[in-house]
């Protein structure tokens, strides 16, 4: 039976029709393939960190909620292309402060709003985390060295003594002065990589923020160790 000439036309026509939206989809693919290997898409940056100081000890269940702290900056450190010095001081407060009992782990928020050097004030948003920097005791024409933690007993309570400027500087000079003979002394240092505090962990809330607890010791912040500040959260130190 002959095939009739319209129903040949609209047969060619779905044909047509069919293989240029194939090719256009195929087309449309490519260049989106194309685009992505040129910009892939970006990756999260990493959170800010910044070791310091306390200048108050902060309790646990103790210190309440809503208490003004502050802490001061051991070591300068680059924050959106400006850099904050080494004594720089955050402003913030207590939002969480809980002592562990029989049933619920010890909990400790800390957020800091700001930081401040000289006349120059940067707003930022850092919380506590579960990360400190320890003490390295290496006595004098020893090559051993022992660390020694933020922990003793209570999180927090830190084994040794004297200020520190940054991971790394010593508490007090080992230099004899003038005239005066000084007996050779242990130094006292920080170690250059953090770690985590013994049986503490950070948490993260569903609005970004961050506390720390634990289940097996109450907290507590000395204004000896040097803890670590962070804008989220932070992976293991290399």
């Amino acid at each position: 039976m002959p095939v009739k000439p319209f129903l040949l036309r609209s047969f060619v026509m779905r044909l047509l029709v069919t293989m240029f939206l194939g090719a256009a989809a195929l087309s449309s693919q490519e260049k989106t393939n194309q685009q992505t290997a040129v910009h892939p898409p970006p990756i999260a940056s990493a959170a800010q960190e910044f070791p310091v100081n306390m200048r108050q000890n902060v309790i646990a269940g103790k210190t309440p909620v809503g208490a003004k702290v502050e802490a001061r900056l051991t070591m300068a450190t680059l924050m959106s292309g400006k850099v904050v010095p080494e004594g720089a001081v955050f402003s913030g407060v207590v939002v969480e402060s809980a002592a562990r009992s029989a049933s619920n782990p010890s909990r400790l928020g800390i957020r800091m709003d700001s930081v401040q050097w000289k006349k120059d004030s940067v707003a930022v948003k850092a919380y506590l985390t579960s990360w400190y920097y320890p003490f390295l005791l290496t006595a004098n024409n020893d090559s051993s060295n022992e660390q020694l933690g933020g922990i003793h007993g209570d999180v927090g309570i830190a084994r040794g003594s004297g200020s520190r400027g940054g991971p790394g500087a010593p508490p007090y000079p080992n230099t004899p002065q003038q005239g005066v003979d000084v007996p050779s002394q242990p130094t006292s240092n920080v170690s250059d990589h953090r770690v985590e505090m013994k049986d503490v962990e950070s948490q993260r809330a569903s609005d970004g923020s961050l506390s720390i607890r634990s289940s097996r010791v109450n907290i507590k912040l000395d204004k000896s160790t040097t803890y670590v500040l962070a804008t989220g959260e932070l992976a293991a130190s290399k």
